[in-house]
């Protein structure tokens, strides 16, 4: 045998090897393309119920946020309406009570007056510090 065929040969070995670790890379490539494939399909199967769900879930809560704003609006013109009645009710009735009220008070006061006049007058009460003269009773004592 000549160099040139054990060259040949070597290659020949070298191709073969290099082939057989092609052919097994490309078997668990396919091995994992097939588990890859059946676990796309099994989320597949599993998210389209739940994104049914959930789509469903959103509409509730669409129709539970109208609902919503249909009550804050009702809760608002009432309170408009109160608001309203309110200050209605101190217009109308206020100015006639403050009246009334002055009125009783007057009423108290004249009648606590009389009660007065039948009784003697009490002397005013004089605060007396010894040494010092008090200014109520300077001003007195001057226009006399």
């Amino acid at each position: 045998m000549s160099g040139g065929e054990v060259a040949g040969i070597l290659v020949a070995v070298f191709w073969a090897i290099l082939v057989s670790f092609l052919a097994v890379a490309l078997a668990r490539l396919a091995q994992t393309l097939r588990a890859t494939t059946k676990l796309v399909a099994d989320v597949t199967d599993q998210a389209v119920p739940l994104l049914a769900d959930a789509s469903s879930a959103v509409r509730s809560a669409q129709t539970q946020i109208d609902r919503v704003d249909a009550i804050a609006s009702d809760v608002q013109e009432v309170t408009s309406n109160a608001s309203a009645l309110s200050t209605t009710v101190a217009s109308t009735f206020g100015g006639p009570l403050v009246k009334v009220a002055a009125f009783g008070y007057g009423v108290r006061r004249a009648l606590a007056g009389r009660k007065d006049e039948d009784v003697p007058a009490k002397a005013p009460r004089r605060t007396v510090i010894v040494g010092r003269t008090v200014p109520a009773a300077r001003r007195k004592n001057r226009g006399k």
